[in-house]
């Protein structure tokens, strides 16, 4: 049975015409030079529901589901993956909103006119959450955040920062006890007092920022807690399937991008009196590179779907991660052979692409982390200490 209905293909027609003619001149003149994401693009996006695909109609979103989200944000990734990444500083980002919150937050989201930062890892604190360290103190009517974060991409442009602090002292038999998450709004384009940051030298993922935060005593009113005290790590575990198919989507418009770049340009080089792609040596890389993209697709269809019929699926989403990723790594590399020494210059996209592949196993998730997963769901976990 077919994924694809009449709507769906309606809504990839329109994101693959958007990002072809709207997003991928931008990426090609402002990548180069580590330009910010334009607000006219942004603007656009916001007028075509993208930051709203999985707000409720209630609330001014589209009402959509996990997989016209996947849909939108790979062929948004096809051009530039920050493009693809930015829309996920809305669609109810962070949840935990309390039903005032979301009536006065999700519609602005919608719109494009409130986005957020995610604020989860520390420089002790990356694929080991539990180790988080940055406090937050309770003292009279507000808290305040002490501590240092880091990858946290969009701080300086985002309206608001989701920032998980521990509230209560750690236990060394539940170290994920005691993390909350806390709602810093915040004037976009500036840190408020308390918070100051400092851009990471990244080597790809531009378009925007991403920051190392300090928190010395930023103040936060008793409201800014989301969700309850010590809910935090809960709350950023339970939306990490959704945030891995959102990765794969990205690692599959990346891998598409290759392809892509690298059939036209398989047709367009000449060597010893005929295209490279009379040769059987770029064919046969062509095919398995094509291949190996349906595959992932396909994955990311299924967990899509499963998804949005509320069937847990964490096995299955750090499969297309970990699939989905290592895969983009792969084809972009072999597109960038297939260009030879052109693919590595920046005269053509395909850098960017290859670049971003990289980062796409390392965040939401890092491809260890999903085959732990993965083999725990098989095996089981393992015992402390080696013994069952």
């Amino acid at each position: 049975m077919s994924h694809m209905t009449e709507e769906r293909l309606m809504i990839q027609q329109t994101a693959h015409d958007f990002a072809m003619k709207e997003v991928l001149p931008v990426a090609n003149q402002l990548d180069p030079v580590q330009g910010d994401i334009p607000m006219e693009l942004r603007r656009k996006m916001a007028e075509l529901g993208y930051f709203g695909i999985l707000i409720p109609e209630e609330y001014g979103g589209l009402g959509l589901g996990v997989f016209e989200y996947a849909l939108v944000t790979e062929e948004l990734a096809r051009a530039w993956m920050s493009v693809a990444s930015i829309i996920a500083r809305g669609n109810g980002l962070g949840g935990g909103f309390t039903e005032e919150q979301r009536r006065e937050y999700l519609p602005r989201m919608a719109r494009g006119e409130f986005l957020g930062a995610f604020s989860l890892s520390e420089p002790d604190a990356g694929s080991d959450v539990a180790n988080i360290s940055c406090r937050a103190t309770r003292d009279g009517d507000e808290w305040v955040i002490n501590g240092t974060k880091t990858w946290c991409t969009f701080a300086d442009g985002a309206d608001f920062i989701i920032v998980f602090a521990r509230s209560e002292p750690p236990d060394p038999e539940r170290r994920y006890a005691g993390i909350s998450r806390f709602l810093v709004l915040k004037e976009r384009g500036k840190f408020p007092p308390g918070l100051t940051g400092t851009p990471i030298r990244k080597i790809g993922y531009f378009g925007w920022k991403t920051w190392e935060l300090h928190f010395d005593g930023l103040r936060l009113p008793a409201s800014a807690l989301l969700g309850g005290s010590g809910t935090g790590f809960r709350s950023a575990m339970s939306g990490l399937e959704v945030a891995r198919v959102h990765t794969a989507a990205r690692a599959i418009g990346l891998a598409r991008g290759g392809l892509e770049d690298a059939l036209t340009y398989a047709h367009r080089r000449v060597q010893f009196g005929r295209e490279i792609g009379e040769f059987q040596a770029i064919r046969f890389k062509l095919a398995e590179m094509a291949t190996e993209i349906e595959a992932a697709r396909q994955l990311m269809y299924h967990v899509a779907t499963e998804a949005d019929g509320r069937r847990r699926c964490d096995k299955e989403a750090a499969m297309v991660k970990w699939f989905a990723t290592e895969m983009a790594e792969r084809v972009t590399s072999q597109a960038l052979q297939i260009h030879g020494g052109y693919g590595y210059t920046k005269d053509f996209p395909l850098e960017r692409y290859w670049r971003d592949a990289r980062l796409t196993k390392i965040f939401e998730g890092t491809s260890e982390i999903q085959l732990r997963i993965i083999s725990d769901h098989l095996l089981g976990r393992p015992a402390k200490g080696g013994k069952r």
